[in-house]
């Protein structure tokens, strides 16, 4: 028995051995599982020092010459990660780790694409209120993916095919170029400054700037002094104006038709006409770390950028242009973000400015954050239609009502450009100029971009600190409703393409609940179907109708030399 035993167990450890060496033949045999990737390097001579921003890889189907310059919420899918003191000569694997958008890496089909990366350089900044963070700094109105200085890579036809067995490889070869300086006609002067306010709480060089229209005869009226007209907006120039013929298109006709407005070149003819009114148009340029605009008003995330406007741009452009430094003579126009803009400051400086044309003006009223209560719902994202059912909140719509991409779909996106809010773009930088600071320094946001959860300790910030402009005037109105009166003129179209009439509409309610029916302020409606470029006028109307009401409300005796 023991040595029949013995026999059976050598038997059995030979078959064991061989059908382990078979398994490990069909194992080594068998292709490897493969994922797709991209490692994408800096080269040795591409930067003096380690690099610290956000790595994002486009993935274009179509022969779009530059993948990078169609990132968007329309755009083709893109990828995005964090990178950390990145070495010259080294490199960074982006794959399906990566967060992306409209899909996730694994998820793209197999198939030739078109590949290029883009590397968004951060700058360290050592804040005045004690946090140390990066950010991508800039001096002009420029989202962060096309700010100057930043890395790319030149785009590479590539064939995706998730069982390939190594990374697809992109260098950083190449650098975006400074933008041009603006300039300057007899019609049109720029200027920059530094900005103490700015620096001081950044802990580097901060400028701001303006686009100075200068009105027919300024130069040989030397001792007049004109209204300044603030065009708030993302726009470099104000009205749009040029004297080129070729801003004359019909291209840039049908697109000035849709606001209700006049072209760039057609409101010039009219701007230097003999009986037009003579003001100064002034865009002003307040770029931020977390956007195009710096959103005009003071803000923890953004720093003091009201009392930067107010006690240094300002007064600078008064006293360079022969402007009248006094309330009337500083009015406040805007549309989208210019809109809450030019309110923001009516509502938060009512004694320093005369008045506000106020169209399709970014949330106003944080109960209607386009769709969205945020001191009541729980999901930016979903909207619950009855106990068995929840639907996606758009965060646009076509004029006819039909819904375009969701605000879950914008928020991946932004997650994508970039982390702890720095993608610079729309979701991101509400979020920066309404809430508070984080423990790591970067805005604490409003929602979770990924599950939609609000955070309502940041909806109480929000309202707590006079960012909700329709609970602000409320709780302030014993002393706004007395320095606002005939000052505010509300406009939206009715059909707004991102439902920012709808917080119109409650400003109005509120108003009318506060002050009654009588109190002077102004509210018009485009309808049908318009939409978020609706104007009741064209600017020369527009233009106009400010001038009156400068010369309404101008005190008497106060010099009118610029009625010539």
């Amino acid at each position: 028995m023991t040595e029949t035993r013995a026999r059976l167990l050598q038997v059995t450890a030979r078959k064991l051995l061989l059908l382990l060496a078979g398994m490990s033949a069909l194992i080594a045999a068998a292709p490897i599982s493969a994922e797709t990737s991209f490692a994408v390097s800096l080269p040795g001579d591409a930067s003096t020092g380690p690099v610290t921003g956000r790595l994002i890889v486009i993935a274009a189907t179509t022969d779009i010459a530059e993948p990078r310059t169609a990132i968007g919420m329309n755009g083709p899918p893109i990828f995005g990660v964090d990178v950390s003191a990145l070495k010259p000569g080294a490199s960074v694997l982006v794959d399906q780790g990566a967060i992306g958008f409209p899909v996730d890496m694994k998820q793209l089909p197999p198939g030739d694409y078109n590949v290029q990366a883009v590397l968004i350089r951060y700058t360290e900044a050592k804040r005045a209120d004690g946090h140390t963070i990066w950010v991508p700094i800039t001096s002009r109105r420029v989202i962060a993916f096309m700010k100057e200085g930043n890395f790319y890579s030149k785009p590479m036809k590539v064939r995706i095919d998730p069982k390939a067995t190594t990374p697809i490889n992109l260098a950083l070869t190449e650098r975006i170029a400074p933008l041009p300086e603006r300039v300057e006609t007899p019609w049109i002067k720029h200027v920059r400054i530094k900005s103490k306010i700015l620096s001081d709480f950044w802990g580097v060089p901060m400028t701001i700037g303006a686009s100075v229209l200068l009105p027919r005869g300024w130069a040989e009226h030397s001792d007049a002094r004109y209204p300044a007209v603030y065009v708030f907006g993302h726009g470099d120039t104000p009205f749009g104006f040029s004297t080129d013929p070729a801003a004359d298109s019909p291209g840039a006709r049908a697109a000035a038709a849709d606001a209700n407005v006049e072209t760039g070149y057609a409101f010039a003819q009219q701007w230097q006409s003999d009986g037009f009114p003579r003001v100064v148009g002034i865009t002003l340029e307040q770029p931020n770390p977390y956007f195009l605009e710096s959103y005009s008003i003071n803000s923890a995330n953004n720093g003091p950028v009201g009392d930067a406007l107010t006690k240094e741009l300002i007064p600078y452009l008064e006293k360079t242009f022969r402007l009248i430094a006094a309330p009337h003579g500083r009015i406040l126009e805007g549309a989208s973000t210019g809109g809450w803009e030019a309110l923001a400051l009516q509502l938060h400086y009512p004694d320093l400015f005369g008045g506000a044309w106020v169209f399709n003006p970014d949330p106003i009223d944080f109960s209607r954050y386009q769709l969205v209560d945020i001191y009541k719902d729980t999901n930016m994202f979903d909207y619950r239609v009855n106990d068995w059912r929840t639907a996606d909140r758009p965060f646009r719509r076509t004029r006819d009502g039909q819904p375009g991409i969701s605000l879950r779909d914008l928020a991946r996106m932004e997650a994508v450009l970039g982390s702890k809010g720095r993608s610079s773009y729309q979701l991101d930088i509400w979020q920066s100029t309404h809430g508070p600071v984080g423990t790591d320094g970067y805005p604490v946001p409003l929602f979770d971009p990924l599950t939609g959860v609000i955070n309502r300790e940041v909806a109480e910030y929000m309202r707590a600190n006079g960012y909700d402009l329709t609970d602000y005037t409320r709780r302030n109105w014993a002393t706004l409703g007395p320095k606002l009166a005939g000052k505010i003129n509300l406009f939206a179209g009715e059909q707004d393409d991102f439902f920012l009439n709808l917080g119109v509409y409650n400003f109005q309610d509120m108003v009318r609940q506060t002050a009654g029916a009588d109190y002077p302020i102004r509210f018009e409606y485009g309808r049908p179907k318009k939409g978020h470029n609706w104007h009741h006028k064209d600017w020369a109307g527009i233009v106009r109708e400010i001038a009156g009401h400068v010369r309404a409300t101008t005190p008497p005796g106060s010099p009118a030399g610029w009625e010539y």
